[in-house]
């Protein structure tokens, strides 16, 4: 598996897990065990998950699926914004802690700006990091002016990465917040990289997958992952859509692949605001 330099220089996968909308239904929970499990066999040990999935139950999920495999796995996870002041990030991680059966997350990230200023909750989110709770953090959802604000801070805090929606069609980020990151050594984290799966009956999508033998699913997330910089967690709740998406991993689009999906899905000439699912 290719791997991704976080901005305190520990690599990552560069195709992780999201479980996103998982931990929900009973009825599929042994398949999405599964599911995660066998992405930690092929190597994708990224698995991104958040208080806020299913109030906790997505984190529980992770945790059963990590249990006795915990040093093979990066766990990341988020606070919420309105638990991001100063004493409520800290409760906050230590009741994901609870939930994952972990002592330690590998990176906490603010899940998204809220009424809390940054400075409140980069201090507690340092705090986690000197008390051994927290390997490392950084953010979610935040454009290029919130990063400004963010390092301008005493201190210059870097966040080590920046978790956003980008795929095909939310192609944003290319403007100025991917390069912004990059100038920092900041590499961005993709959520949602196949959109949910409702960019996939496009005819451009359909027609580059059919020229590799490969799915729309495997050409979007290898679309994402072409930069070096970009890491992406998409979400597969069985064991065979985990195994198609770590196919992805290994798909090499051409220059007249990009092109097409360029012509399709056109990168943006403006600034536009960061979008967010």
């Amino acid at each position: 598996m290719r791997t991704v330099t976080l901005h305190s220089g520990t690599d990552v996968p560069a195709l992780g897990q999201g479980t996103w909308h998982m931990g929900e239904d009973p009825a599929r929970r042994a398949a999405e065990l599964d599911a995660l499990r066998a992405g930690i066999d092929l190597g994708m040990t990224l698995i991104d998950t958040a208080e806020m999935y299913g109030d906790g139950a997505a984190e529980e999920l992770v945790g059963e699926a990590v249990r006795g495999r915990r040093d093979e796995v990066f766990l990341v996870s988020k606070v919420l914004p309105h638990h991001a002041d100063r004493s409520g990030t800290v409760r906050a991680c230590h009741a994901s802690l609870r939930r994952l059966g972990t002592d330690r997350l590998d990176l906490y990230l603010l899940h998204w700006r809220g009424g809390v200023p940054l400075g409140e909750t980069v201090e507690a989110l340092e705090g986690l990091v000197r008390e051994g709770s927290v390997g490392a953090w950084g953010v979610s959802n935040l454009d290029t002016d919130d990063l400004d604000e963010l390092t301008a801070l005493r201190g210059g805090p870097v966040p080590e990465t920046d978790q956003v929606l980008y795929n095909l069609t939310r192609r944003g980020p290319e403007y100025d917040l991917l390069p912004r990151c990059r100038a920092s050594g900041v590499p961005l984290m993709a959520y949602s990289p196949v959109e949910q799966g409702r960019l996939l009956g496009h005819a451009a999508l359909r027609e580059v997958a059919d020229a590799h033998g490969a799915t729309p699913a495997q050409v979007a997330l290898a679309w994402v992952l072409r930069h070096d910089d970009v890491l992406a967690i998409p979400k597969a709740a069985s064991r065979a859509h985990v195994e198609e998406n770590r196919a992805a991993a290994e798909l090499v689009l051409t220059a007249e692949d990009l092109a097409a999906l360029d012509a399709a899905f056109p990168p943006p000439s403006r600034k536009l605001p960061l979008e967010i699912l």
